[in-house]
């Protein structure tokens, strides 16, 4: 990083001029050079909110999702196939129209994604592939799948927060 001074945009608004004025000696500005006017302050937008935080509740979802699914006895839609690689969980789920209803939730946020962010999601959260076995098996790049596994959570973080399903804390 460099320590060079950086100057407002209102600094450079008066004309140049060619010599020093002399200590003794006023001289008469013209009325095209007025004073300089303090800038009118811009109001700054409100701070970026990042869906960044959420990623981890959105794996745990995700994770919990492929549970749900197969308790319920449907196979998840974002496998693409009847066996899925994953994780389990001890957790109970009160009811059973809780568990389908959260499973039809999960499916209609899992639509409104691109397919190539399912199949990051599908092979890396709920088959629990190392970032490498996915990009073996989708045919790309262990960089690319780096590149775009978080991209791929932080947009299903924000289908699901309109959703009602991620709660922000205020």
């Amino acid at each position: 990083m460099s320590a060079a001074l950086q100057l407002s945009v209102g600094w450079g608004a008066g004309s140049a001029q060619g010599t020093w004025p002399v200590a003794g000696k006023r001289e008469k500005k013209p009325a095209a050079q007025a004073e300089l006017v303090p800038l009118a302050r811009v109001p700054v937008a409100g701070p970026v909110v990042s869906v960044a935080f959420y990623r981890k509740h959105t794996e745990n979802m995700l994770r919990r999702y492929l549970y749900a699914s197969m308790q319920v006895g449907r196979s998840p839609s974002i496998l693409g196939e009847s066996v899925g690689r994953g994780w389990c969980s001890s957790r109970p789920i009160r009811t059973f129209e809780d568990a389908v209803i959260f499973v039809l939730d999960m499916e209609t946020c899992l639509s409104q994604i691109d397919e190539l962010d399912r199949q990051v999601l599908c092979r890396v959260v709920l088959q629990e592939y190392t970032q490498a076995e996915a990009a073996c098996l989708l045919g790309m790049s262990v960089r690319t799948i780096c590149y775009k596994l978080p991209q791929a959570m932080d947009r299903l973080t924000v289908r699901l927060l309109e959703a009602g399903m991620l709660v922000v804390p205020l």
